[in-house]
């Protein structure tokens, strides 16, 4: 295979020159999908079993704050060896923390695993990115994160009822066990094709070692964010350590994200920020509404995970939308609309909480914000490889997903504190304050879109 690979009109993802390698990337992202919904479906009946819904969020939050470590030095190692070796060693490392998960025997040991998976986690995204962008051709991108996000349809639709099935009648931990057996045929499928991906010449001066040890204190900002809404009060002890987890949290941000990230500056540090608000907002709800339907809605754990079946299929909708729209102007007003279209979702359901409808209206909100995700993320992903040096692509995949994993899990620590610290007075004011959190931070997606294309002439 070449690293830069030449296409014409009439090929496709599945020509003879890729077709390997879109087929296991595809599989994998099935394999993940597979954890990720699934999992979420069923953590309801995980934490009340291991006696830990206080450690809810975290459960969550501490997965993806791990994936922030592995994605730094996948980034780093991609762009110097190629992703052959992060592919493995991400691939080894989600087999272990599932099997732990499986076998745990409180909520801190399964804590433990999800660490663990997140590692892997982390390290198979940036491989992912890395290879398909070093052999697919840039024409074929758009298709290809369509068919990402299309990996994630059947395991929506069948994954939580799945899950349902798997918790009532064989217990919890075969929601873990049972990916633990999928995966080893997939991890045979793609790293049979990546030996032959060629590492191009690099463009710049390797880059230090450093940016590592941002990214572990990343990970324990969050995590310690997380463990600030363990005691459920506002105690001293409890507001230093959410202000030491913030502070350690931006400070490490502003080192392992790409210059003016943080600001919102145009072009490339606008995508990669917009990854991370539209990631957070989503994945924050995703967690909590299952709970709220099994809690306060009395729905059973295969029933609340309906939800997460709309929204996945709209999501895999709006990908596929997306991916037969050539013209610029066209692009870019989509992306504004995907925006628009989770923040509408996520105050749907916010909405529903409050019980101004039926509970079963939370399905058609789910369903609205998946189809903006589904829309808004492949198109940041194809943007973050247009702008990005080919030498380079990993360390801007790296970033890309570094957004998402370190929103993502600062504001489900967030989420976590504002519900454990309220839902002694009123569980409805402490799912209120979660959508809430969430419908800010769509939006201010929204109004950040038009700085993308600030950086990009138009």
């Amino acid at each position: 295979m070449n690293s830069v690979a030449q296409s014409n009109p009439n090929e496709s993802l599945f020509s003879p020159a890729w077709r390997s390698l879109s087929i296991g990337a595809v599989s994998l992202c099935s394999m993940m999908a597979f954890e990720g919904i699934g999992i979420a479906a069923g953590m309801p009946a995980v934490a009340s079993d291991l006696d830990g819904m206080q450690l809810y969020a975290l459960a969550f939050a501490s997965s993806l704050a791990a994936s922030v470590v592995a994605m730094v030095y996948a980034g780093v190692d991609c762009d110097r060896r190629g992703p052959l070796r992060s592919m493995a060693s991400g691939l080894l490392l989600f087999a272990i923390g599932l099997l732990v998960a499986g076998v745990a025997q409180s909520m801190w040991m399964l804590i433990g695993a999800r660490i663990v998976q997140g590692l892997g986690m982390g390290a198979l995204g940036v491989a992912l990115y890395v290879a398909t962008a070093r052999v697919i051709p840039p024409a074929l991108l758009p298709r290809l994160f369509a068919l990402f996000s299309a990996a994630w349809v059947v395991p929506a639709v069948i994954g939580p009822a799945i899950s349902g099935w798997i918790v009532e009648t064989l217990g919890w931990r075969w929601l873990f066990l049972s990916i633990l057996l999928l995966l080893m045929p997939t991890a045979l499928l793609i790293l049979s094709v990546l030996p032959s991906i060629k590492v191009p010449a690099a463009t710049s001066s390797p880059q230090p070692r450093i940016p590592l040890v941002w990214a572990w204190l990343a990970a324990i900002g969050c995590i310690g964010l997380s463990l600030s809404g363990e005691a459920g009060s506002c105690s001293v002890t409890s507001l230093v350590l959410v202000t030491i987890a913030i502070v350690t949290l931006l400070t490490a941000s502003s080192r392992l994200l790409p210059s003016g990230t943080l600001q919102l500056a145009p072009g490339l540090p606008t995508v990669i920020a917009l990854r991370g608000l539209i990631a957070s907002a989503f994945f924050l709800c995703e967690a909590f509404i299952p709970l709220w339907l099994h809690q306060s809605a009395a729905w059973s754990i295969s029933a609340a995970g309906l939800a997460l079946t709309g929204g996945a299929v709209s999501w895999s909708i709006g990908s596929h939308l997306q991916s037969r729209i050539s013209d610029a102007a066209q692009r870019r007003k989509l992306l504004r609309n995907g925006g628009f279209l989770v923040c509408v979702g996520i105050v749907v359901s916010g909405l529903t909480v409050l019980s101004l409808w039926p509970a079963w209206i939370v399905l058609i909100g789910w369903t609205i914000a998946g189809l903006g995700v589904g829309i808004a993320f492949p198109m940041l992903g194809v943007l973050t490889l247009q702008l990005s040096p080919t030498a380079q692509q990993g360390t801007y995949s790296s970033a890309l997903q570094l957004s998402a994993a370190i929103c993502t899990s600062a504001v489900l620590a967030a989420g976590g504190v504002l519900f454990s610290l309220l839902q002694g007075r009123s569980m409805m004011l402490a799912y209120v304050s979660v959508f809430a959190l969430a419908s800010g931070i769509a939006l201010l997606a929204v109004m950040s879109v038009r700085r993308v294309f600030l950086g990009l002439g138009g």
